[in-house]
């Protein structure tokens, strides 16, 4: 079962960008994953959780490099990570930064909840994944705490490093890597929650060229977003209605209105102002359920079909097509091979 957590666009972005990095495709693998390169534009867009979850296996793929979340950070500019990044930037100590990292994770994931403390004699940043959607923690995981560690240098201008690293998965075969990147930390796994365990004298390290001035413009934008993803958009009620209705035929605005206790005109006018139409949204829903679909082996394409709302599979070839510029067949084998 997926749910509708998201994470933000910029972070879509970042992994698209490591990727491109590292010889892929970024073209190639935003059709793989269906996401429209319009819907990268907008900083402060929304990026379902699955489809970077699926960007993973692509990018793994087109790459070859199985470790590319652990070297995530050192590719990236990690100060470049949206509001939260500028928001940590006009902070005047680190552990202010890290405060306010724990307080405005959502809007880089709502997928991953992030808190600190002081245990001890030491700081420790826990990362608890919370998401369905998360099918491949130990990406998730690695990124965050390569981006993290990259932050706190580049926000510091010293060379911070972690005590000790503890991951939420199991222990890879071949823990060489891991090593390599995140030396000197103690690294355990199979932990009941990933932590970062760092020595505290950090925490009053000033943040390099924080301007007072700035902090709270940034903030009151963090705030602003946060209050939003709080407060359900109608795009998204309307989509988990077309979700609800999607079985065996196509739900109708006027059926979607209808539950929504609105009129017609009414829906669509709310939906102009969203900057969607209905139509966009149940090729959305039709979109990412037939990628989800596509990936499991037991169902044809002509059920996809009938599943999707569709009265004739060939509508649907057309449709996903168009979406992806490939047959669902073609679709389907691809990913397959990819697995295997």
């Amino acid at each position: 079962m997926t749910t509708n957590d998201t994470l933000a666009a910029g972070s879509f972005n970042l992994l698209l960008y490591t990727a491109q990095q590292c010889g892929a495709n970024p073209e190639a693998l935003m059709q793989a994953v269906g996401v429209d390169p319009a819907q990268l534009k907008n900083p402060d867009g929304r990026i379902p959780i699955r489809q970077i979850q699926a960007l993973w296996r692509e990018a793994i793929a087109a790459t070859g490099d199985s470790y590319l979340s652990l070297h995530m950070g050192t590719i990236i500019n990690p100060v470049s990570v949206g509001i939260l990044a500028y928001v940590m930037m006009h902070c005047p100590t680190l552990e202010k930064a890290f405060e306010k990292l724990c307080q405005y994770q959502d809007i880089v994931c709502e997928g991953i909840i992030t808190t600190g403390r002081r245990v001890g004699d030491a700081f420790q940043l826990s990362l608890r994944i919370t998401s369905q959607d998360i099918i491949f923690p130990e990406h998730a995981l690695n990124s965050e705490v390569s981006i993290y560690l990259s932050a706190m240098r580049a926000l510091t201008g010293q060379t911070v490093t972690a005590r000790e690293i503890r991951f939420a998965y199991p222990r890879p075969i071949d823990t060489a890597e891991h090593e390599k990147v995140l030396s000197p930390a103690k690294l355990t796994f199979d932990a009941p929650e990933t932590v970062l365990v760092l020595d505290p004298k950090w925490l009053d390290t000033p943040v390099l060229n924080a301007n007072p001035n700035l902090f709270p413009l940034f903030e009151r934008h963090a705030d602003e977003l946060l209050e939003k993803l709080r407060t359900p958009t109608l795009t998204a009620r309307v989509k988990q209605e077309i979700v609800a209705l999607l079985k065996g035929e196509e739900p109708t605005l006027g059926v979607v209105a209808d539950r929504l206790a609105m009129g017609v005109r009414t829906l669509q006018l709310h939906l102009k102002d969203e900057g969607v139409t209905y139509q966009q949204l149940l090729d959305e829903v039709r979109r990412d359920l037939a990628v989800k679909h596509l990936r499991e082996p037991y169902l044809s394409t002509t059920d996809i079909a009938y599943l999707l709302g569709y009265s004739e599979p060939s509508v649907f070839f057309r449709s996903f097509k168009k979406w992806t510029g490939s047959t669902p067949g073609a679709f389907r084998q691809q990913t397959f091979l990819q697995s295997a």
